[in-house]
Parts: C-alpha cells; structure tokens; sequence
C-alpha cells in the first residue's frame, strides 16, 4: 500500500471512530449530527472552491487547489463513513472501471 492510500485508510479509520464513538467537541461529528444536508451542504461548497481554485494562477494557485481537494475529499470520505461505506469500497470500484472507457462505462449503465 502507498503512503497516500495509507494516509486515506488512516482518515477512513479516524473517520469510522468519530461515527462509533463521537467526541462532544469534533467537526466530524458536527457533520455526522447534521447528516446528509449538512454534509451535502459542504461537499457542495467544497466543490465550488476547488472549481475556483482551479482558475489560479502559478504556485500559489496549485497549492491553493490541493488545499481545497484536500477538504473535498474529507467531505465526500464524512458522508462515505456516514453510510458506513469504507473507502476501500470506492477504491474496488475505480479498480472495477479501470481499463474500461468512460463513455462504455456509462452505457453500460444506461442499458
């Protein structure tokens, strides 16, 4: 396993722990409590400021934009833990996808 799926199982991991056993004074648990709205809520502006991110310029606009990945996945990896659906279940899915085109993908799912 690599250092970046480490670093995603061990948030993965922090994140299950938040939801089985939520400290009083925890950000993951404000957003467990306010569930799928306030989660959505966040993922839908944390995708708004990667777009914006995006659009800078240089180095201070590449880091800018990790910064804001950054956010959007714990977000979208909160409302996974919510579901009680573990990251490694989207990482076999991506798997699943790999070497299939996109647009055959989605036909596949159409029919």
């Amino acid at each position: 396993m690599n250092t970046a799926t480490q670093v995603l199982h061990q948030l993965m991991a922090v994140i299950d722990d938040r939801r089985q056993n939520p400290p009083e004074k925890s950000y993951t648990t404000k957003l467990f409590n306010g569930g799928n709205d306030l989660i959505g809520k966040k993922i839908m502006e944390e995708a708004g400021e990667v777009v914006e991110a995006a659009d800078e310029s240089g180095q201070a606009g590449r880091e800018h934009l990790v910064y804001e990945a950054a956010d959007l996945l714990y977000h979208l990896m909160v409302l996974l833990g919510h579901h009680e659906i573990h990251i490694r279940e989207v990482e076999a899915e991506l798997g699943r996808r790999f070497g299939v085109s996109g647009i055959d993908e989605k036909a596949s799912r159409n029919s």
